[in-house]
């Protein structure tokens, strides 16, 4: 059905191909699951399926794909919409109209299906997804899960032959991602639909392929086989996988299910043994005091963010609480409810983080996690009850008082860039934090090598840009720190590198509240994790008690060694005194669970890539769009690429989300021993250095030209997408 013969793709200004010289065939009705480090080229191979590389992306394409018997060269993604449905990592790319019923409809409609086939398919689509009770509902309403399942609900309603899915289940409850997961199935077992999947969260999907295909680092060889086998030798793996690795388990298991059947005795050597505590980081006895720590805030460039916390023709309210004492708690939310119209986003809810704590909203998507978030950054005025931060009422402080108290990093990053250049935002970046210029930049290069300066954030992969927003939050060092699902297309390493850089701030005094569906992340930095559902607080309690008592939201790790109070690898690592397992000089260094490593610890000169998937290359012509939308609606995404930023923000909260939130020195880093490393696992290679890199255009019309057996597409494209680019800068 999809066949790759001989293909390699290179990008303008990139010193190699993103991917070279594949050959793979996936057969009918087979699910393959693409995996490998970040930036290794994942979504570019995904978009040569579609067309979409490189006849919307720019680049150039050797060697040929065809798709059910159509070759892309020849066939553009508008004349492949028929046979091939893709969902990328940002779904507000894919939305061309209004409501969650028309969205699921339009694709049937671009393609000419009668009424009565497509109301039939809406229906069935609606109860696939669990949807139904969402079909009158606005899109920019929805949660952002709850885009994602409309976005995915989009693309199965023509019945494609063929499904590319870049990351489906990355802003989805566990549950969710279950159903959605299972729907696949469905599709593979039952129609013979051919799904072609990248995923970074393998611990969701691994069971359900049939055939791994690995790329381990950018150029490397493309690696097929059976799951165990390929996860065997792959420097992504997830905790399942990890856990029988520690444990000496052949095969590997895949499933919870497996490794229990086998874990008989590695819970007799752990019977005893003591528990690390949560979040690597003890509670303090007594939260420091961050008043008199944070330099004054600065006046100058902060017309941006006033726009950003205040929303278009809003005033800073004067008379506002401006007392800067620290209390215990830090942060504390009393009998809060907030409503939208007439929905109840959050009823009755009370929340206390202490300095010093990281705490982990979960719960179904919609839940009223980000809801939460802005109510302690004074995005979201409560109809009743209380909010306070280090003294102040959020939503009745003006920004310059509120910014040295609390930074949030939205679920939408591009909510928190807007510089022409990566090197703009992290001056901008360092003059509002107050901290010493190149402070951004550094953290920056700490947990993103690779990329440069020049580089547009637009042109930035999903996971690129949100690394870019964490360190524009993270360089203020605000006392409160807000992240909402701050590892949407990162890799187990980037994971680790961030829950590093967490663990150094909460080490110091530093609160964390982030909202999230990675059961492993919450598992591995929270201390307490508070569950809501239907805007009310279901849980709230010490991580090992909440998770171990769900089975929604354990990690693999508890239920596999349950009843005992195990929650992580790194934990069962430490208490069996086993070293770390370095992958080689490639983007897993330093971690078997890609969680419970030190990979910036390892050997210099190790390039370890931190996006979230192959970003489209920057240049005039190139949209958000490209990575991997549905291609019967480019040309209508494009006219609308520049409005679904706006989209976002009303999705994340009733006012836009706001800018660079806090002051304070810039971050700094812990240096450490290097892990212990073992050759047992082939080297990587050296992380990506071309992510971001723009194509030149080569023809001015945006067509393709064949030059033996090469495809060269202009960064024009040919859907219109230069005017969307254009409109969005």
């Amino acid at each position: 059905m999809i066949r790759f013969e001989d293909v390699s793709v290179r990008y303008d200004g990139a010193p190699g191909p993103t991917v070279r010289g594949v050959d793979l065939t996936v057969e009918e009705g087979e699910l393959m699951l693409l995996v490998g480090p970040s930036g290794v080229g994942k979504s570019t191979l995904l978009g040569a399926v579609n067309g979409l590389v490189p006849h919307f992306t720019g680049g150039t394409l050797h060697g040929r794909v065809t798709v059910a018997g159509r070759d892309t060269r020849s066939h553009k993604p508008r004349e492949l919409a028929d046979v091939v449905g893709s969902v990328g990592q940002d779904p507000l790319a894919h939305f061309v109209t209004d409501t969650v019923e028309d969205e699921l409809a339009y694709a049937m409609e671009s393609l000419g299906l009668a009424p009565g086939v497509m109301r039939r398919r809406v229906e069935e689509t609606l109860d696939l997804l669990g949807l139904a009770d969402l079909r009158d509902r606005p899109l920019a309403t929805l949660s952002g899960g709850q885009q994602q399942r409309v976005a995915i609900g989009s693309v199965l309603t023509p019945h494609p032959a063929v499904l590319v899915l870049d990351e489906p289940t990355s802003a989805l409850d566990p549950a969710a991602a279950e159903e959605v997961l299972a729907v696949l199935q469905r599709l593979v077992h039952d129609l013979g639909t051919t799904v072609l999947l990248a995923e970074h969260r393998l611990e969701r999907v691994v069971q359900y392929a049939d055939r791994v295909a690995l790329l381990a680092a950018p150029g490397a060889a493309l690696v097929t086989g059976p799951p165990a086998e390929v996860l065997a030798v792959s420097p992504v793996r997830p905790p399942v996988v990890a856990l029988g690795g520690l444990a000496g388990w052949v095969p590997l298991p895949l499933t919870v299910r497996d490794a229990r059947r086998r874990a008989a005795g590695l819970r007799e050597r752990l019977a005893g043994v003591p528990v690390p505590p949560p979040g690597g980081v003890p509670l303090p006895a007594a939260p420091p005091k961050f008043s008199g720590d944070l330099p004054a805030p600065r006046r100058e460039g902060r017309r941006a963010l006033l726009r950003g916390l205040l929303g278009p023709g809003r005033r800073p309210r004067h008379g506002s609480d401006t007392s800067t004492s620290t209390r215990e708690p830090y942060a504390l939310v009393s009998r809060l409810a907030v409503r939208r119209g007439r929905v109840e986003a959050l009823r009755e809810v009370s929340l206390s983080v202490a300095a010093g704590e990281t705490v982990a909203l979960m719960g179904r998507n919609g839940a009223g996690k980000s809801t939460l978030l802005g109510s302690l950054v004074g995005l979201v005025d409560p109809f009743s009850g209380t909010v306070r931060v280090g003294g102040l009422t959020p939503h009745r402080t003006r920004p310059q008082e509120l910014i040295g108290h609390v930074g949030l990093v939205p679920q939408d990053p591009r909510d928190l860039l807007s510089a022409d250049t990566v090197a703009a935002e992290c001056a901008a970046a360092d003059a509002d934090a107050s901290a010493a210029p190149g402070t951004c930049r550094a953290l920056v290069a700490r947990l993103l090598p690779g990329i440069d300066d020049p580089t547009h954030p637009r042109d930035l992969s999903e996971g690129q840009r949100l690394t870019l927003a964490l360190s524009i939050v993270l360089t203020a060092r605000p006392p409160l720190i807000l992240l909402d699902e701050p590892t949407r297309g990162l890799d187990y390493a980037a994971k680790a590198r961030l829950v590093e850089v967490l663990r150094n701030l909460v080490a110091e005094g530093h609160a964390v509240v982030l909202a999230t569906h990675d059961v492993e992340l919450a598992a591995e930095l929270a201390h307490r994790v508070v569950i809501l559902a239907e805007g009310e607080t279901v849980a709230d309690g010490p991580t090992a008690d909440v998770v171990r008592s769900s089975p929604s939201f354990a990690p693999q790790v508890t239920k596999i060694l349950a009843p005992q109070p195990w929650l992580t690898v790194s934990q069962v690592r430490t208490a069996l005194n086993e070293p770390t397992v370095c992958a080689g000089p490639g983007p897993e260094a330093g971690s078997d669970d890609g969680t419970g490593g030190h990979p910036e610890r390892a050997e210099p000169g190790r390039a370890l890539g931190l996006d979230g998937g192959d970003p489209p290359p920057g240049g005039p012509g190139t949209t958000e769009d490209s990575e991997g939308a549905g291609a019967a609606r480019n040309t209508e995404r494009a006219d609308r690429a520049s409005g679904g930023e706006t989209a976002a923000a009303g999705a994340a909260g009733a006012r836009p989300v706001p800018g660079r939130a806090g002051v304070g020195p810039g971050a700094g880093r812990q240096d450490g021993a290097p892990p212990v490393c073992r050759p047992d696992r082939p080297g990587t290679g050296p992380g990506p250095d071309e992510d971001g890199r723009a194509p030149a255009p080569e023809e001015a019309d945006g067509a393709c030209s064949g030059r033996g057996g090469d495809v060269v597409a202009s960064s024009t494209g040919d859907e219109g997408a230069a005017p969307a680019a254009e409109e969005e800068r």
